[in-house]
């Protein structure tokens, strides 16, 4: 059976790219384009990872690792960030709501299976 990987961002094109890249690497993803999209599509698709943006409207990134986090069923989950931010008082805050990793956009296909491969459960 696939690992899954849920990944939210509000671009399309990311979005795409996340897909080809880690379907490639054998696993199956689901993508959402807001963190609100994200809370909908946790719950329907039960993920192994999640990859989350951000900047978003709607439901931005910290918003939407804080509210995974308040889940006792999803509270587990490994959350990557992947963002063009790189201040470290983001990633603290990332940090601080509950995010397992940090990756900086644009990323490098490999080192972004590797990081998921990392935290896989």
């Amino acid at each position: 059976m696939l690992k899954k990987i849920l990944t939210v961002d509000d671009s399309r094109t990311m979005r795409e790219m996340l897909r080809h890249t880690l379907s490639g690497a054998g696993f199956e993803v689901v993508t959402a384009e807001d963190g609100a999209d994200g809370i909908e599509k946790l719950r329907e698709s039960l993920p192994d990872v999640v990859i989350t943006d951000i900047n978003m409207p709607v439901m931005d990134g910290f918003e939407f690792i804080e509210n995974v986090r308040k889940s006792e069923e999803y509270n587990r989950v490994p959350i990557l960030v992947l963002t063009t931010e790189s201040a470290p008082e983001k990633k603290q805050r990332a940090q601080s709501a509950g995010a397992t990793g940090w990756i900086v956009k644009p990323f490098d296909p490999e080192k972004l299976t590797r990081a998921v491969n990392r935290v896989m459960p």
